[in-house]
């Protein structure tokens, strides 16, 4: 297990490499130094002095790749793809536009965004396993029908819809929570419980319908058929069989996505007001903070990567048949 470990981590590493150049290129070549000083200054009125200004005082103005004027090792080190990008393997996400240091945002900010993803994750899991198992025993009769059509209907309703309409009712009309903000502490609940319950109904119509997808497609198979045969119920069947059989793909689907809660939801964290990582990202982009996108492009990266691997994981403890090479 070690040794697999070490060996995707290995592999991961010319990913990274490949999406730090990709976008150090699309930051500094695409879009300069030059481009990013007008959109933070404004092109109204914006001097060649004042440009020169910013992009000295960002550390904008070394070479890209190499530094001519310098002597050994620090013709490589005094310049921006080491100071801006090569760092961020070491997590050093230096400090935004404005002078904050990032670490720090990312570590504040990361605790507002778990306490919303993780329950609405968690419940949300839990619900639409349930849901798609109850449409599996009436499978092909009108409930089944019914159930798929709102599931449709549910997917295609826009997430916004889903936000506002939850705003007005619940939180303007009803008054039972805020409409927007967040407090530290155990007062947390009293704004996260809306976009909670928002995110679960918002993604039940694809989340049964894929389980329900899934599990239709080892009902078919020929232990279920078999089960059957014997005279174990269909309850039976669902969950000593079906449910069982079909962990692998429904952790293939749930442990990608446990990365991705880190980095929060920039909708719901936006709408809601509630200091996450989502909305930081959205706040760096109004703001054209570029060292704050940089940053937590890199960190997507890493996390998505880390989900990859977790999910080859987990394959051994949900079926010991499975070996990793």
């Amino acid at each position: 297990m070690l040794v697999y470990i070490l060996r995707r981590l290995f592999y991961a590493l010319p990913i990274l490499i490949g999406v730090n150049i990709l976008t150090f290129l699309l930051f500094f070549v695409v879009n300069t130094p030059e481009d990013m000083a007008r959109a933070h200054l404004g092109d109204k009125y914006v001097t060649e002095d004042a440009i020169s200004n910013w992009i000295e005082e960002k550390g904008y103005d070394d070479p890209l790749f190499y530094n001519s004027e310098s002597q050994g090792t620090s013709s490589l080190t005094d310049t921006i793809f080491f100071n801006k990008s090569l760092k961020l393997f070491a997590f050093d996400f230096g400090r935004s536009d404005e002078g904050r240091d990032i670490s720090s945002d990312i570590s504040d900010r990361m605790g507002p965004s778990l306490a919303l993803a993780l329950p609405t994750f968690i419940i949300g899991v839990w619900i639409n396993i349930c849901v798609a198992l109850m449409v599996l025993m009436f499978r092909g009769s009108r409930l089944d029908r019914f159930a798929v059509s709102i599931f449709v209907t549910l997917m295609s309703i826009s997430y916004l819809f889903y936000i506002i309409v939850g705003q007005y009712s619940i939180a303007k009309l009803s008054k039972l929570v805020p409409v927007s903000g967040f407090n530290e502490g155990i007062d947390a609940w009293r704004f996260l419980i809306l976009p909670i319950i928002i995110g679960i109904i918002a993604g039940i119509g694809a989340g049964a319908r894929w389980y329900r997808t899934l599990f239709i497609d080892v009902s078919g198979q020929d232990f279920s058929r078999t089960a059957r045969a014997k005279g174990v119920s269909e309850a039976g069947v669902l969950f000593r069989h079906i449910l069982p059989n079909a962990m692998l793909p429904i952790l293939t689907g749930v442990v990608v996505v446990i990365p991705t809660l880190f980095m929060g939801s920039l909708l719901m964290e936006s709408f809601f007001s509630i200091p996450g990582l989502g909305s930081y990202m959205l706040d760096a982009i109004r703001a054209q903070d570029f060292a704050i996108v940089r940053a937590m492009v890199f960190l997507g990266s890493v996390l998505y990567i880390t989900g990859l691997i977790m999910t080859d994981i987990s394959y051994t403890w949900a079926d010991p048949r499975v070996r990793l090479n």
